[in-house]
């Protein structure tokens, strides 16, 4: 078992990147602990193949200085959040035993990123109770629930329940994006354009991170949304 504060639980490789990188990255330097588990290998992605982009989601992994990257081997576009698919998750989490879980956004462009929140929340709550039983390694894996669940903002704009200040951490997100060549690189003409490779792609990027940023009073930010109310002690712990 690897023991981490934060687990990031994201569809497809690269997600995490996009979706929360920059907050990862800031977390990782504040001396958090954090490991990714990928769903599915992107396979069905226009671009690339899944060994190159298992080789780019290393590359990622070490940028953001992520302790491990783990995929679970669904089928891209036909998982579903049935008992099946929770399971694998759920030894995920017990694995790790995080404290807090990041996932994709509630809803989106690309229908995997919804439906995989919904699963990932399902199996979150799940994982702490002691009457489903897992085993992974030939031992019984203990029940555990992580105390948070945020879900990070990807293509749509989803109003944010809060804002993480990650202005000193941009420029590593923006590298780890970028070792994804597969997905965001024009390449030479030869390669199909799609959405994620065109200027305006990335130019949405900077541009929501700004945005982001703007409204908390800093240079970038990245956005997250809640399922239930967030407790604070005081009122001194919320940035002003």
């Amino acid at each position: 078992m690897t023991k981490v504060d934060i687990l990031v639980i994201s569809v497809h490789p690269d997600d995490a990147e996009l979706g929360c990188g920059a907050t990862i990255a800031k977390h990782v330097a504040k001396g958090k602990t954090v490991g990714i588990v990928d769903l599915t290998r992107g396979e069905l992605g226009t671009r690339g193949t899944p060994e190159i982009r298992a080789k780019e989601a290393e590359e990622g992994r070490k940028i953001l200085g992520v302790a491990f990257r783990e995929n679970l081997d669904m089928a891209d576009g036909f998982f579903a959040n049935d008992s099946a698919h929770q399971l694998e998750i759920i030894k995920a989490i017990r694995s790790h035993q995080p404290e807090i879980v990041l996932a994709n956004a509630i809803s989106d462009r690309h229908p995997d990123h919804g439906r995989a929140a919904t699963l990932i929340r399902d199996a979150c709550f799940y994982s702490g109770l002691a009457k489903i039983s897992t085993v992974q390694n030939d031992e019984e894996q203990m029940a555990w629930r992580p105390k948070k669940v945020y879900h990070f903002i990807q293509s749509n704009y989803i109003q944010p329940d809060f804002v993480v200040d990650v202005s000193e951490y941009w420029e590593t997100k923006m590298k780890a994006i970028r070792a994804f060549k597969s997905q965001f690189d024009g390449g030479d003409g030869d390669d199909p354009q799609t959405f994620l490779t065109t200027p305006l792609f990335m130019n949405f990027i900077e541009a929501r991170g700004k945005e982001l940023g703007h409204a908390i009073g800093a240079a970038y930010g990245e956005g997250f949304t809640v399922n239930q109310p967030m407790g604070v002690n005081s009122l001194y712990h919320l940035v002003i």
